[in-house]
């Protein structure tokens, strides 16, 4: 997928009317704003290096030491720059040569500091850092879309949701990922916006709690509710449509998510996934999210995606040689 950046605000989202802040009250940090509220407006970056799972060498330690985490960090940048080193020349015919993956270290953005809180994973719930399991059914379900993906497509409906540029992979929990691990918040009294560098995910969220929507009415992004719980912004949202919704759930999830200002460069976002169709319990997600001075460009996955005519080409030219292929999903799909 072709990565065409070109600037972009959330100025033109109609909530956004400049939010006036007091500053720092009292000696805290915490900029407010106008009408009362912690500020959560700005641009923040949510790359790590922590792991979302606790490691299996950490699986008795729950926070690492500052002399730890610094091997490790240093040892993260060793290794990038190595890999730098092999993919050599670019234009001179090097780089990265697989084809299904297709980036070298120019497209990448990954984490190489490890979250503040020093915790061997992201995970905080359940107490090892772990997922829960996942149950039996829930891949019995999920097998016929993961089947399909491997086959030679159709159509563009039978690639992933990914695929097609209709939904980013790290917007909604917001996961740090290869890239596009930014985002920004525009906030007034009645609303709370949020877009997500990755294919300008954005969502537009009501502060007084918003109403319930009818069971069959389905959202590519669900449908979120925010509220107030003291200095906290807490978003719930649920009925997503089939297969978009996180972390591989089901129809049943709710993603409840918590935004709360700690200081001026610090906004810390837990998340928690509910679906007992899914796992058999909950698990939460805490990591800090830096302030940061860059902008959030437009990532424009869907007019860019050159690569989706080229998949079906390929598709029909096999058709037309008689030949089969059920090994079309993404190696990044797999699991």
């Amino acid at each position: 997928m072709s990565v065409q950046r070109m600037k972009t605000s959330l100025a033109a989202v109609s909530i956004a009317a400049a939010v006036a802040l007091t500053g720092a009250d009292a000696g805290s940090d915490v900029p407010m704003t106008s009408f009362g509220k912690p500020s959560l407006q700005g641009t923040w970056d949510f790359r790590t290096a922590t792991p979302m799972q606790r490691p299996e060498r950490w699986k008795d330690q729950e926070y690492l030491s500052e002399e730890e985490i610094a091997e490790i960090e240093q040892s993260i940048l060793d290794g990038r720059e190595r890999a730098r080193e092999a993919e050599g020349d670019l234009r001179g015919g090097g780089g990265q040569s697989d084809v299904d993956v297709g980036y070298n270290s120019g497209f990448l953005e990954l984490g190489s500091t490890w979250t503040k809180s020093r915790r061997t994973s992201l995970i905080v719930d359940p107490p090892n850092g772990r997922m829960p399991a996942r149950l039996p059914e829930s891949r019995e379900r999920e097998a016929p879309y993961v089947a399909m993906q491997g086959l030679s497509p159709a159509g563009p409906e039978q690639r992933s949701l990914t695929d097609r540029c209709i939904l980013g992979f790290n917007a909604s929990p917001m996961t740090s990922g290869a890239y596009n691990n930014i985002m920004q918040i525009v906030q007034s009294e009645s609303h709370v916006a949020i877009q997500v560098e990755m294919v300008n995910d954005h969502r537009v969220i009501p502060t007084n709690g918003g109403a319930p929507v009818d069971e069959n009415m389905r959202f590519y992004k669900g449908h979120s509710t925010g509220q107030w719980d003291g200095d906290t912004f807490v978003v719930t949202t649920s009925n997503y449509k089939e297969h978009a919704e996180p972390q591989g759930t089901g129809p049943m999830v709710v993603l409840t998510e918590r935004f709360k200002r700690l200081d001026f460069d610090t906004l810390e976002y837990e998340w928690t996934i509910n679906d007992p169709e899914t796992f058999e319990a909950p698990y939460t997600v805490r990591q800090e999210f830096n302030r940061t001075d860059d902008d959030v460009y437009e990532y424009a996955c869907h007019e860019g995606n050159y690569s989706m005519p080229l998949v079906l080409r390929a598709a029909r030219k096999l058709e037309l040689e008689g030949k089969t292929d059920d090994d079309w999903m993404p190696s990044w799909h797999k699991r």
